[in-house]
């Protein structure tokens, strides 16, 4: 057993690392599928992690933690013989494919000596980092299985932690690597996992898990070595910080929304609540970081990535896995330009031009031809606009692993500027997690415009 990893609060020893393992799919990978290559937009993704925890009370289903643990040791060894390129490894000298060798996702068990509904309650959202396997979050220090200061340095795709709670709740925390797959593929993933342990061990239809069976695209190798989308985000000197926004309010903002673009002449009718919340959002931020810098407006934008899956021509399975996604960039240089007429009158004509794309296949095209001074241009315009991501209407909360649906199910180490929207867990709201300049959260937080619709 390996004890590592302990985080103090005074003389109290909060969280421990109890043990490490690495989990192997149950059947090998075939032969003629060893070699699988990445996309362009894979190949654009970040070297950064996509780190996803679901947080479960105590319930008379679990037995001891150990068991509970092994219990999903084994359904996920299960589980990646349909995801092996999960269980590859990717090197950092030609990222342009995966050898999908079966050396198998880190498996971390750790303890946590706090009640999980205290922790819920009054921990911090940077708190969150101590449930992810190795720090493995977004645009952190991107830790390596390997020295990543050598030229055959490798990164593991996958990594596990599953966090066990004084009272018996227990947090599963799972991390990505972006070149392997966006939002929706992992997505995908934890509730196939979740499926196939219910299924196991809880007397759940073993059919249920195949509702979420991967779709994967097999790409022809390419041999290009494509520079990363705004690899150079942090979040040092961020605050991260999360706001309840429920739907009532919500009707309330969309109806001020609708009024506004009503009377500027160019109307909006039947906004939604992420178009109109992300309108919101985005104004106070520009305010908070206008206050920030004595009054000076400083030109920047929204960028919005964008599933492509159901919007093509030749729309894609949902369980499609890899990063599937477009960005759309709306640009804000003026501060006319935050008018909601304006903001998402832009972001829908944006996508209703990505609907005309025939396949996935088209979709590519254009990075194509790109040179790579193009892409790094692209990239580091992006470095100063605000991503916005909205998971509304992902299965967050319908993770089951057979012990009931998760209480709470979050990112952790967000990046700064950046904001991701997600349902709240009775689905009677939005929850938006917003990771701004310390200074910049300062006044956002307190902005009268804003908390009117918390």
């Amino acid at each position: 057993m390996m004890m590592s990893k302990v985080l103090r609060f005074g003389k109290r020893q909060l969280h421990t690392i109890v043990s490490r393992d690495m989990i192997k799919p149950s059947s090998p990978t075939p032969c003629h599928l060893k070699a699988y290559n990445l996309s362009v937009y894979d190949q654009l993704a970040p070297s950064a992690y996509m780190p996803i925890v679901a947080f479960y009370p105590s319930s008379n289903i679990f037995q001891s933690p150990h068991d509970t643990t092994l219990e999903l040791k084994n359904s996920l060894s299960q589980t990646l013989t349909q995801y092996y390129p999960f269980a590859g490894r990717l090197k950092e000298n030609s990222p342009s494919y995966v050898d999908c060798n079966d050396n198998g996702v880190e498996f971390i068990e750790a303890s946590n000596e706090n009640m999980l509904s205290d922790f819920l309650q009054h921990s911090k959202h940077q708190e969150l980092d101590q449930m992810f396997p190795n720090d493995l979050i977004c645009f952190h220090s991107f830790l390596k299985l390997g020295d990543n200061k050598q030229e055959d340095s490798i990164t593991c795709p996958l990594s596990v932690q599953v966090n066990h709670f004084a009272c018996g709740g227990v947090a599963v925390a799972t991390s990505l690597h972006h070149k392997f797959g966006d939002a929706r593929s992992i997505f995908n993933f934890i509730n196939h996992w979740a499926r196939v342990n219910a299924a196991l061990f809880h007397s759940r239809d073993i059919k249920d898990a195949s509702l979420v069976n991967p779709h994967l695209i097999y790409y022809q190798n390419r041999n290009t070595n494509l520079p990363e989308m705004m690899a150079s985000r942090s979040r040092v000197g961020c605050v991260t910080t999360s706001f309840s926004f429920p739907n009532e309010k919500l009707k309330e903002l969309k109806a001020k929304v609708t009024a506004m673009t009503v009377e500027s002449g160019q109307p909006i009718m039947n906004p939604t609540r992420v178009e109109v919340l992300t309108w919101l959002i985005h104004k106070c931020a520009i305010r908070a970081n206008t206050k920030t810098n004595s009054g000076g407006f400083t030109p920047t934008g929204m960028a919005f990535p964008v599933d492509m899956r159901n919007i093509l021509v030749e729309k894609l399975p949902g369980t499609t896995i890899g990063n599937i996604i477009l960005m759309i960039n709306v640009p804000t240089r003026n501060e006319s330009e935050f008018e909601p007429h304006m903001t998402i009158g832009e972001l829908r004509k944006r996508k209703t031009q990505f609907q005309s794309i025939r396949n996935f296949e088209a979709a590519t095209r254009p990075i194509d031809e790109m040179s790579t001074e193009t892409i790094l241009e692209i990239s580091n315009g992006l470095n100063n606009y605000y991503v916005y991501s909205s998971l509304c209407g992902f299965p967050t909360y319908g993770i089951d692993f057979g012990w009931g649906k998760p209480v709470k199910v979050t990112m952790g180490g967000t990046m700064k500027n950046f904001i991701l929207l997600m349902d709240t867990p009775n689905d009677d709201g939005i929850e938006a997690t917003v990771c701004l300049e310390e200074q910049d959260m300062k006044t956002f937080q307190n902005d009268p415009e804003l908390l009117a619709f918390c």
